[in-house]
């Protein structure tokens, strides 16, 4: 957050850190099913690592220019939480020992309640309230499945995409989404 702060300051912007914090049972559950089924549908399962999703990514990102990432939310959250950006071996092996420690320590529903409040949304838009607000102007608590798949559609480049003007590719990535969410179902945490 801070450096996306700097990065604002030095691209002429105003700094811009939006962000309330919301715990668990205040997030709409269909935000909990857009997460887990945009960005890592064995989230309730695994132990902090999808081993498939890693070497699909690994064999995927052999034969592309286009990298894409196989981390599970765990994953994610102890990146966004504990480290910096970026592409390192280091990061990578500091990331698995804090996911490791938020997978005993912590539990599944609160590294949602964490994933969901420090997530970037948009330009100076970090967690689900500050973005359900911005976008919708309500509460994350009273986001419904279209609204909720929406924001979890941009999440793999939140500067670049947008949730009120969607691209057809966001749109795409929208019904995706929504599918997944009607197949996951309730969740369990």
């Amino acid at each position: 957050m801070i450096q996306r702060g700097f990065e604002r300051r030095a691209d002429g912007k105003e700094w811009k850190i939006d962000k309330q914090w919301k715990s668990f049972d205040e997030i709409a559950d269909p935000m909990k099913r857009a997460a887990v089924a945009a960005e890592d549908q064995t989230f309730l399962e695994n132990h902090g690592f999808d081993f498939n999703a890693m070497e699909k990514a690994y064999k995927k990102n052999e034969r592309s220019k286009k990298l894409i990432g196989g981390s599970t939310i765990s994953q994610q959250t102890a990146k966004n939480v504990f480290l910096w950006p970026g592409r390192s071996f280091v990061r990578k092996g500091f990331e698995a020992w804090f996911t490791l420690l938020m997978e005993v320590f912590w539990g599944k529903k609160r590294i949602m309640e964490v994933y969901l409040n420090v997530i970037e949304m948009g330009d100076g838009i970090y967690g689900v309230e500050a973005a359900s607000q911005a976008y919708f102007h309500k509460s994350a608590h009273d986001l419904n499945n279209y609204q909720a798949a929406a924001i979890a559609s941009v999440w793999p480049s939140p500067l670049k995409y947008s949730v009120t003007d969607p691209s057809d590719y966001v749109r795409h990535r929208q019904y995706l989404i929504r599918k997944n969410m009607r197949r996951l179902g309730p969740l369990d945490f």
